[in-house]
């Protein structure tokens, strides 16, 4: 029987869980480096949960300096089977507005600059991103957050972007024009190494600001910003105690992520090295060690 067990990763303003009083702090080593910070494992209603500052706590890992690689390795490392992201984004629709959440089914990976698979030398593995969240986990999450009563939507497009500035104008216009839903900076490459690992994934995205096409956030302003953080982060805690309470009743033991990389690894056996192997150990040791 698996030993399903949550993590979350959060983002900007989402650097603890106060009401999690097991605490215990690790430190971490990946095969790609230290994750973000040190990973705080504890014990809420009899069921072990991890919780990573994707940024550092207090903030101070830029968007595209993050190791995602080494975040996603260490969950693995640790037995996580199913991660909620929670991100802070800029909405790009007039329905959409601060304080509203997202339950986001779709991502438009505009980023350039950092590294998007634990495949990039001797072994290649191609695995589907066409649905990059988990519909079980949206399910968990969905009902999480309809118990705290917090205005939402289920669905949603994430353009993420480059960062850490905001958009241009023309920018942001262009990205409504895709009838993209919210903005943010940091669900990708996260959500294709989840993949990769055989983590399933689910993004819920907090709605902080409507991004500068408004002409009400012409300059989106940082201050303004966290003011709406702090109430949204509020939102974010009970969802997630609601969240580790009901996950596991709506995990799909046919969800594609559990086992995407049987059909993923192109690579000739004879050309994988032992070195390259030990190196994707956590990863992939269940298909490259068969």
């Amino acid at each position: 029987m698996v030993n399903n067990k949550l993590a979350i990763i959060g983002g900007s303003g989402l650097y603890d869980v106060e009401e999690f009083k097991e605490r215990e702090l690790l430190d971490i080593n990946t095969s790609w480096g230290k994750p973000s910070d040190k990973i705080l494992k504890t014990n809420y209603k009899n069921k072990e949960v991890f919780f990573l500052p994707r940024h550092g706590r207090g903030h101070f890992i830029n968007p595209s300096n993050i190791n995602f690689r080494a975040n996603i390795d260490a969950l693995k490392q640790l037995g996580v089977t199913d991660i909620l992201s929670v991100s802070a984004v800029g909405s790009l629709k007039e329905d959409l507005p601060p304080g509203k959440f997202v339950i986001v089914d779709q991502f438009i990976d505009r980023t350039f600059a950092r590294n998007k698979t634990f495949f990039d030398d001797e072994i290649v593995a191609h695995v589907s991103m066409a649905h990059p969240t988990s519909n079980g986990l949206m399910n968990a999450c969905e009902q999480a957050i309809k118990k705290e009563n917090i205005e939402y939507q289920r669905g949603g497009t994430y353009v993420v972007m480059e960062g850490p500035q905001f958009s241009t104008l023309a920018e942001s216009n262009l990205y409504r024009s895709w009838k993209a839903d919210v903005i943010g900076m940091t669900n990708m490459p996260e959500a294709k190494l989840a993949r990769e690992a055989e983590i399933r994934y689910a993004s819920v995205s907090m709605i902080t600001d409507y991004d500068c096409w408004h002409p009400d956030h012409e300059n989106v302003d940082v201050q303004q910003v966290i003011k709406v953080l702090l109430g949204n982060a509020v939102k974010a805690k009970n969802m997630i105690k609601n969240l580790i309470e009901n996950f596991e009743k709506h995990i799909d033991p046919k969800d594609p992520t559990n086992n995407c990389l049987d059909v993923a690894i192109i690579t000739a056996p004879e050309k994988r090295t032992q070195k390259t192997k030990d190196k994707l150990k956590t990863i992939a040791g269940r298909v490259l060690n068969k």
